[in-house]
């Protein structure tokens, strides 16, 4: 038992889809919150930025007492993961993994889609961790850089979503793939436009999702899950803390209950 919290960061609000997965499936699990919504978003960013940056956020959840750091970001999680992990004493684990087994496992025509941001496409990691477990699959990338500020500013379910849903997921579509994997935790909230264009048929992952039935898997096998009736939810912001309260709710399907601070994360 370890009733220490679990600590989850994104480069905004996307990350909560990961946190309404782990009250589902962990309720009495403590998360400490971080979204970096003052630097939103990282698909964009340069490397040694991004990796500035994911520095900072797991240096600031380590000033709480954490059991584990969830990246819920699939920029972070393929950019800047496998080259910063070891620098800390912490377990960390990102949405890669996770989304790259379940798609595999889910898929029958060995046909695999991606949709992350630019530098999640660039990174080729999914490419990388699927093929390394399937090296016959197909895998097809491809870059959505206005699902991130479609989904922050609340324009998931407009007109405007489903005409770049339509041109992102044209050549897709043309792999004819059975399963896609949604490589940024902001996606899922475009989940119906996806599935309606794509195709029953077609299996969607939700890497915010994945990665946290990995963490239950992860905290299960080293018996450090906490045990408690209900977890305490603290969110930490670098931007506007009644913007983040505004919006959260939409990633959490339910009202944020729990403290929401701003915070200087340059300091870290």
């Amino acid at each position: 038992m370890d009733k220490r919290p679990i600590g989850v960061f994104d480069s905004g609000l996307g990350g909560l889809t990961c946190v309404r997965e782990i009250m589902r499936i962990m309720p009495g699990e403590d998360v400490i919150y971080f979204g970096d919504t003052g630097r939103v978003p990282y698909g964009t960013r340069e490397r040694e930025t991004l990796l500035k940056y994911v520095r900072q956020d797991i240096r600031f959840l380590e000033t709480f007492d954490i059991k584990m750091i969830i990246i819920a970001c699939g920029t972070a999680s393929s950019a800047a993961l496998p080259w910063i992990s070891s620098e800390f004493g912490t377990e960390i684990i990102g949405v890669v993994e996770p989304a790259a087994k379940a798609a595999v496992k889910a898929t029958k025509s060995k046909r695999i889609g991606v949709l992350g941001t630019s530098g999640t496409v660039k990174s080729g990691k999914y490419i990388e961790y699927i093929k390394s477990i399937c090296p016959e699959a197909k895998v097809f990338q491809k870059a959505c850089p206005m699902f991130v500020p479609l989904v922050e500013n609340g324009y998931a379910d407009k007109a405007v979503a489903r005409l770049f849903a339509e041109e992102y997921l044209e050549e897709i579509k043309a792999q004819d793939v059975d399963t896609l994997i949604l490589g940024c935790t902001h996606y899922p909230l475009l989940k119906p436009i996806i599935s309606e264009i794509m195709g029953e048929d077609v299996v969607l992952i939700d890497s915010g999702a994945e990665a946290a039935g990995f963490a239950l898997e992860r905290l299960s096998l080293c018996d450090k899950l906490s045990h408690s009736d209900s977890g305490q939810y603290n969110y930490f912001v670098s931007d506007s803390a009644e913007t983040f309260a505004e919006f959260g709710n939409m990633f959490l399907s339910c009202p944020i209950k729990g403290n929401i601070k701003k915070i200087d994360i340059e300091k870290y």
